[in-house]
């Protein structure tokens, strides 16, 4: 996939496993690299990459602290994912809900046998 498509929207930003890793990382407060280097036992060339294409598209800001660079998630741009995701949430809840009415009706037709 052309770098461009990789870096322009929230979606295939986090199609990367390795992306979502350090995003889950990054879930309870900000981190430096060197941090998340040694968390994810990762490259710390691979844990720039990857922040930078996070940072591209607003899923992690990053803020000088001395000489480190400290990288805290943005979870408000990860909405337009949240969005997409609900309406097969939605879906999969009505299956779920389908299968519990059939197995009361199968329980019912037991208790009456």
């Amino acid at each position: 996939m052309p770098r461009s498509a990789t870096t322009s929207d929230v979606f295939n930003a986090i199609a990367e496993s390795r992306r979502r890793e350090i995003l889950d990382a990054l879930i309870l407060g900000e981190k430096a690299v060197g941090t998340l280097v040694d968390d994810l036992a990762m490259p710390q060339p691979q844990v720039s990459k990857h922040l930078r294409v996070l940072s591209e598209v607003g899923l992690v800001r990053c803020r000088q602290a001395g000489r480190h660079r400290l990288y805290r998630l943005e979870p408000a741009r990860l909405r337009p994912f949240h969005d997409w995701l609900a309406k097969y949430e939605h879906a999969l809840d009505a299956r779920f809900d389908r299968v519990a009415d059939y197995l009361m009706d199968l329980q019912q037709q037991g208790d009456d046998q």
